[in-house]
């Protein structure tokens, strides 16, 4: 029997439903009540689309809909597609009560999060996640952007969505790199906050790569309450959200200086945990065992954990300062003190980031 788990982000009048399980898309009394005015855009991308499209605009049939097809990749988190979802919105001749309905992964969420918060100062969205990443992370909480050719969600707002429907049925037709993936952020709420979580996602690794249903609705459902609960206390990232940034810092470097065509978001969000481990242990913050085990599950799960070769340590720290976690001039990290025992280090010496990005 199907299990659908459904919480809130609190957020008083604007607080919003998480529902969670297998055949939500279908589900159309479920999520249509979201939908705010006559005029519905569905943004899509050419993986999901052909999957999945049709199922969502059939059951928009009293709605003035039109759907926009982006090309799939992070690559495509641009201010042009940025301008193309404004323009779709145009030609639909979308009000100001108007729902917007991102149908993808967290490209698609961000993309079209950000569209709809800038389309006439704001109008609703729905978010459609179809990836594990975007269900555990990006999907929740209301931060959207783009990137630049100088950084990662440079461009953005925060403009949280009107309802997250994540229906585990999509993973079915996920690429198993994406799956894992998206495990490094499963991993990552366990790293930060909940040593018996990071223990519950070891003892279960087996399954969860198996994407047995049960078990990753679970995951997804205490990820997501994770960062509920966060979001519903901090926001805009004023103090306690940095804390989801763990590994963040190290991972935007490695995928712009790729160009963001090398290692997809959670693989490099895995490498940038165990070099903020290594960190830790190299500043005699954290026991260098904690690190091991956290590199051990994240290659159990099949993802890297070291930077991949060719990117210089003088060129990351670079696109460190660059990134938006960066206040002042000073690099901010989420550090810890091992598993479930993350912090934010406000100002952390370049000399002992240079040394942990060469010893990889």
């Amino acid at each position: 029997m199907n299990t659908t788990h459904s919480l809130r982000v609190a957020l008083g009048a604007r607080s919003y439903p998480i529902d969670i399980g297998a055949g939500l898309l279908d589900d159309a009394p479920r999520w249509l009540p979201l939908l705010r005015g006559r005029h519905v855009l569905v943004v899509s991308d050419a993986n999901v689309a052909p999957h999945y499209l049709a199922r969502v605009q059939a059951a928009l049939t009293r709605h003035t809909h039109r759907a926009l097809v982006l090309p799939a990749g992070e690559q495509e988190k641009t201010l042009h597609r940025f301008g193309e979802v404004l323009a779709a919105l145009a030609h639909l001749g979308a009000s100001r009560d108007a729902t917007l309905i991102a149908l993808g992964g967290g490209v698609i969420g961000d993309l079209s999060g950000f569209a709809a918060a800038c389309w006439m100062r704001g109008i609703a969205f729905v978010q459609m996640p179809t990836t594990l990443l975007a269900m555990v992370d990006s999907s929740v909480g209301g931060k959207t952007a783009v990137d630049l050719a100088s950084g990662k969600n440079l461009v953005g707002a925060f403009h949280q969505p009107v309802g997250v429907l994540a229906d585990t049925n999509t993973l079915v037709t996920l690429p198993v790199r994406e799956l894992r993936a998206g495990l490094a952020e499963v991993v990552k709420y366990g790293a930060l906050g909940d040593a018996a979580f990071f223990d519950w996602l070891d003892a279960h690794c087996d399954a969860l790569l198996a994407c047995d249903n049960t078990t990753i609705s679970e995951a997804i459902a205490r990820s997501c309450a994770h960062k509920a609960a966060i979001v519903a206390r901090d926001e805009t990232e004023q103090g306690e959200r940095a804390l989801l940034n763990l590994g963040h810092t190290f991972g935007h470097a490695i995928e712009a200086e790729q160009g963001y065509g090398g290692l997809l978001h959670g693989e490099a969000v895995a490498v940038g945990m165990v070099l903020a481990a290594r960190c830790s242990a190299a500043l005699g913050l954290a026991a260098a065992g904690d690190g091991e085990r956290l590199a051990a599950l994240l290659t159990r799960f099949g993802l890297p954990t070291a930077i991949p070769p060719g990117l210089a340590a003088e060129r990351l720290l670079a696109r460190m300062r660059l990134d938006k976690k960066a206040v002042s001039g000073s690099i901010r990290l989420v550090l810890w003190h091992g598993i479930g025992q993350a912090f934010i280090a406000p100002d952390v010496a370049e000399h002992a980031l240079l040394a942990v990005l060469r010893d990889t």
